[in-house]
């Protein structure tokens, strides 16, 4: 359930900046919620969000003090509720085609499948911000039917923003089981689980 309207993300190079803006944001406004700390790549992901004109006051006060080192921002003012609950961790089972994304910034990833989910019913499995074994890279996988994920890729194209980051992606119009079984429990090779399938043994 989504806990607040707006939703914001800055990506830093660097810790020290990171910890100050976030310094500076509490300071300007009353924002709802904050997740922040070191992530892939030695960069500072910060993650806030509360009403709209709180949230835009305290990423102005953010950005001002970030300077040189932020890498990358994203300002949702009304986010989709089911980007909103996988920012905090929810994810959902494949079911149809499958779309994989893969940006150079968590920040791109986040304005990327914004604008693919308000413009398509497709269902968000997994989002994955700059965490262990991406090197500060977003990744997302979206499923659904196959013109509506070929659909969510070309709003996830043009909702990257000015610099685009990057995006790579796969579209898999019919998943085979197997696959749609490990995405559903994890895309982390260390939590990944061992399936046992018919191919030869011995």
């Amino acid at each position: 359930m989504k806990k607040a309207p707006a939703l914001a993300l800055l990506e830093f190079t660097e810790v020290p900046a990171g910890v100050d803006a976030v310094d500076a944001l509490l300071k300007r406004a009353p924002v709802a919620f904050l997740r922040s700390g070191t992530v892939t790549h030695g960069r500072y992901l910060v993650l806030f969000g509360g009403s709209t004109a709180a949230t835009a006051e305290a990423l102005t006060a953010a950005v001002a003090v970030g300077g040189a080192p932020l890498l990358d921002q994203a300002f949702l003012p009304d986010v989709h509720t089911a980007l909103f609950n996988a920012v905090l961790g929810a994810r959902r089972k494949p079911s149809g085609s499958l779309l994989v994304l893969e940006t150079e910034t968590a920040a791109s990833l986040v304005r990327a499948v914004e604008a693919a989910l308000k413009g398509t019913p497709v269902d968000l499995v997994e989002l994955r911000l700059s965490d262990e074994g991406l090197s500060g890279k977003g990744v997302a996988f979206l499923s659904g039917t196959l013109p509506d994920v070929g659909a969510a890729l070309q709003l996830a194209e043009g909702g990257l923003g000015d610099p685009p980051r990057g995006l790579t992606h796969r579209l898999i119009a019919s998943p085979h089981e197997a696959l749609e079984q490990g995405l559903g429990t994890s895309t982390r090779f260390s939590d990944a689980p061992l399936l046992d399938l018919d191919g030869e043994k011995g």
